[in-house]
């Protein structure tokens, strides 16, 4: 198998088992990812000779004969929008990039365990959209169809480890832009409970709600990169001081209760996605789980969401808008706009309805474990098209792709998004568990158990 189909847990048993070797492994991964950049356009930045030298001193340590971390010599990509000592950090806008002399925990507790960071990912201009085409960098493309989009605003990350250019790659999630590119691309997304990653290094969009997370192709690797970049950090005031825990084994599905949640399921989607999502539930269902249809009125997307988070990103982008309002791209720009219309009684009255979901949730999960969407009401987005088709009708491609998740953001809780077998050309269609907040382990142990059944899973995309 080429290096660049292993995951995480195998590469990093190889490289330090010595049947690999970190400097051979990083070294084909960044190949790739350089003869990628003309079609897929999923990095910013391949940092070549920085990852070539810690492949090195990582042989160099085995050889010696001391023990290394979990992740020892397995190529990652974060997005660029983390920082990373010495890298610059672009925000995918064309505002001058910081270079940051301390790096991120989400990215240095990576690189603690071994992992090699081979470069920084494309992503929707200051994370603020769901397309990742960007108007400085060029618009990150989808390895299963290079006119379609790989999703936003995490794009980069999505498409290079759907190709293979990187084991695993971290995104952020403050409406979706992990569990998108994921599910656009046909890979494995978690969306940890907010609190969960420490946010310290990582540029702002809406820190209420803002998420790190990992993008990988099977559940156990995502698995394996929370666990080390998860836990607390006094110097992040959103960090909490929560127990770490990971599924030890998968989940028993009989023991499993999935809840299906009205209205917000019955939200228009393609009959490629409803198709898939049925089919996935049904086998789900046939494998010993209890699936229920849930009543839950204030679960209703769209809500109040921009009034919720607006404000936010206007006091993050206010100084930058007033000074220089051309350095934005015109989506973002167009989008920027609004951002300063919302009032503090919008914000309260968006505070109050984040309330009302996140207990709405929590009544949820006194009757079920989890409950089950699809991650996306569609699964094709065209490069350079504002509108997409759902259902006979032409539609902003926002809503299609945030339907499903931006919600979750709201309560705040863990999400993951799983691919499900391929049912067309592609992209593989997509299913969302979401869990209570810190029930990360019993979402990826239900992943797990999923895998198995053979009712989730990777399909490398052709080419």
């Amino acid at each position: 198998m080429a290096d660049g189909l292993r995951g995480v847990v195998e590469l990093a048993t190889l490289i330090t088992s010595r049947e690999l070797t970190a400097t051979e492994v990083v070294a084909d991964h960044l190949r790739r990812a350089e003869a990628s950049q003309s079609e897929l356009n999923a990095f910013t930045l391949i940092d070549a000779d920085r990852a070539m030298e810690a492949a090195a001193e990582i042989d160099a340590s085995l050889d010696s004969g001391a023990e290394l971390g979990p992740l020892a010599g397995v190529p990652i990509a974060t997005k660029d929008l983390i920082d990373h000592a010495g890298r610059p950090n672009t925000r995918g806008s064309s505002f001058p990039p910081t270079v940051p002399e301390v790096t991120a925990p989400a990215i240095a507790r990576l690189e603690a365990a071994g992992a090699v960071v081979i470069g920084r990912t494309g992503l929707h201009e200051f994370a603020f959209g769901f397309s990742s085409e960007n108007h400085w960098f060029g618009p990150v493309r989808n390895p299963w169809d290079r006119s379609l989009s790989p999703g936003g605003s995490s794009g980069g990350s999505g498409s290079a480890v759907a190709a293979g250019l990187a084991a695993a790659a971290l995104g952020t999630d403050t409406g979706g832009s992990v569990r998108v590119p994921a599910a656009l691309c046909g890979a494995v997304g978690l969306k940890v409970t907010h609190g969960r990653v420490p946010l310290t290094g990582v540029y702002p969009l809406a820190a209420s709600i803002d998420t790190v997370g990992p993008l990988a192709r099977s559940v156990a690797d995502a698995a394996a990169v929370y666990q080390l970049m998860a836990g607390d950090d006094p110097d992040d005031p959103w960090s909490a001081p929560h127990p770490v825990v990971v599924p030890q084994q998968p989940a028993d599905l009989t023991a499993l209760t999935i809840g299906i949640p009205h209205p917000w399921i019955d939200q228009t989607a393609t009959d490629e996605v409803r198709t898939a999502f049925d089919t996935a539930i049904a086998a789900i269902a046939d494998a010993g789980a209890t699936v229920v249809d849930l009543e839950l009125p204030v679960l209703d997307p769209p809500g109040l969401m921009e009034a919720a988070m607006y404000p936010e990103v206007a006091a993050v982008h206010r100084r930058n808008w007033q000074e220089s309002p051309e350095r934005y791209g015109p989506d973002v720009h167009k989008r920027m706009e609004a951002v300063f219309d919302f009032t503090m009684d919008d914000l309260l009255e968006g505070r109050r309805w984040q309330q009302a979901c996140h207990h709405e949730a929590s009544r949820a999960f006194a009757r079920c474990d989890v409950l089950a969407t699809p991650t996306v009401a569609a699964l094709r987005k065209p490069i350079g098209v504002e509108e997409i088709e759902v259902a006979g009708e032409m539609v902003s491609y926002r809503g299609p792709l945030s339907r499903f998740t931006a919600l979750v953001n709201h309560i705040r809780g863990p999400a993951l998004a799983l691919p499900l077998p391929l049912s067309g050309e592609g992209p593989p269609p997509s299913l969302q568990l979401i869990g209570p907040h810190w029930s990360e382990d019993r979402l990826l142990a239900i992943g797990l158990a999923l895998e198995d059944a053979g009712i989730v899973g990777y399909t490398q995309p052709p080419g």
